[in-house]
């Protein structure tokens, strides 16, 4: 108890600020674009608007939404902390009131086409998919996810031997299968995977942002001279990492340093003009921060 009340003092309200308009990206991208045309999202969202669909007309959207996510999140609540548990449910809630207020109360007409796209599915696909991304991005940079299946996913892929990504791509592969069935059509579905890859790429654009870092790893015998050159030229501090050559058992330094992709050409022709014998390897960063950010 006393660790819950601990991990609760944690939350911070401006991320609420952003889970609330997070759901609500959500909601509109995918009761504005892919819902009124029958296309599906991905994970337990699109598994909701599939339900929707072929039960009775008083189990709408929404209430799958909260149905099937909100347990899932529950189940993971140890896995994954309170603090998470709290986001996510707080998003999902959030997801299902602004779906049912877009559906049911504004004067947005969304029973048979987008009111934006109209009937083109291609049109529908991207947008709601992008717009739904965004939604999710935003989600998962505040602390929380707007679909249990992702929850699912960190819980059960290590069991079964494959990577999150693996086990929720192949979620949505039966997703879309047993969709193709039950509606008599496959080109729904098959849109609806232009769907999934659009909002795959808007989530990694929002989480880990358009322009990403690279991450050198320099080997070097000249470690202070390659450290100066850098710094000065740059204007920004590096991390020196003692280490022993493996055949040659020989001493050596390496540095740790980020730059960002205009700033590769410039680092590679520093090094080879002061050590042409050093060994460089470069790596995507995805995020940067400080501790007390």
């Amino acid at each position: 108890m006393k660790k819950s009340i601990q991990e609760l003092k944690t939350l911070r309200w401006q991320n609420f600020l952003f889970l609330l308009l997070a759901g609500n990206i959500n909601a509109f991208g995918v009761t504005v674009f892919l819902a009124p045309v029958k296309l599906y999202d991905s994970g337990i969202s699109g598994t909701s608007i599939l339900l929707s669909q072929v039960t009775p007309d008083h189990l709408t959207l929404p209430f799958f939404l909260l149905l099937l996510n909100i347990p899932l999140f529950l189940f993971g609540l140890r896995k994954q902390g309170l603090v998470f548990t709290v986001y996510s449910i707080f998003t999902v809630i959030v997801y299902s009131a602004g779906s049912w207020l877009i559906t049911d109360v504004l004067p947005i007409d969304v029973s048979l086409a987008s009111p934006l796209a109209g009937d083109d599915l291609l049109l529908c696909a991207l947008f709601g998919g992008v717009i739904s991304g965004v939604g999710s991005g935003l989600t998962m940079r505040y602390g929380g996810a707007i679909d249990g299946i992702e929850v699912m996913a960190v819980i059960f892929a290590k069991r079964l031997n494959v990577t999150v990504g693996t086990f929720v791509m192949v979620y949505n592969v039966i997703l879309y299968v047993i969709c193709g069935f039950v509606m008599g059509s496959w080109i729904l579905p098959l849109y609806s995977i232009v769907t999934y890859a659009a909002g795959l790429k808007t989530v990694d654009f929002v989480v880990e942002g358009i322009d990403r870092s690279k991450e050198v790893m320099i080997v070097t015998d000249r470690p202070k001279e390659i450290g100066e050159a850098l710094m000065s030229t740059f204007g920004c501090g590096l991390t020196k990492i003692a280490a022993i050559g493996g055949y040659s058992n020989h001493e050596k330094t390496i540095i740790y340093f980020v730059v960002n992709r205009f700033q590769i050409s410039k680092m590679r022709t520093i090094v080879r003009t002061i050590d042409p014998k050093a060994f460089v390897t470069i790596k995507e960063v995805a995020d940067m921060f400080k501790s007390n950010d």
